[in-house]
């Protein structure tokens, strides 16, 4: 039996919403003080985006959170129609993840304003813009999406055509 895939893009949306807000969630608990130091590349540092991308937008106020939040409640409605319609597995999941990203970043709009963001990547002084979980499985969603265009087809085989069965 195939498992449309649909149903393998819902899950991987559900989980990486659940794993962002579980996050987010735990960092908004313990993490009150300066950034914590994990790796000479890695901090764990508590903000607030305001904005989108790199905080682009940051100044837009609390009108501006709705409305960012209603802009990604549509691109998830567009995507949910596109994982619908998903041709492969990898491609299902890909939007699944981006879908699940994209809520959870939506969920804090809604909430309180601003994303959590908490991950700091950096090399010396140079500081990658702090992300989240969300923003992980929305790149990694993307990177999917990527690879699956990149790649030759695979078609079927067609009449008269050897299928490997000597």
């Amino acid at each position: 039996m195939s498992v449309r895939p649909f149903w393998l893009g819902v899950p991987a949306a559900i989980a990486a919403l659940a794993l962002d807000q579980a996050t987010k969630a735990a960092i908004l608990t313990w993490m009150t003080h300066p950034p914590i130091p994990l790796a000479p590349f890695f901090n764990l540092t508590l903000s607030f985006n305001t904005g989108v991308t790199f905080g682009i937008g940051r100044d837009l106020g609390a009108e501006g959170a709705w409305l960012l939040a209603v802009g990604a409640a549509a691109v998830v409605a567009m995507l949910l129609w596109w994982l619908a319609r998903a041709g492969s597995r990898v491609e299902a999941f890909g939007i699944g993840l981006i879908i699940g990203g994209a809520l959870g970043n939506v969920v804090d709009r809604l909430r309180q304003g601003a994303v959590t963001d908490w991950l700091d990547l950096h090399v010396a002084d140079w500081h990658w813009p702090i992300f989240n979980l969300a923003d992980v499985a929305i790149v990694s969603g993307v990177a999917l999406l990527l690879s699956v265009s990149l790649l030759p087809r695979r078609s079927a085989p067609g009449p008269g055509t050897s299928r490997g069965v000597v």
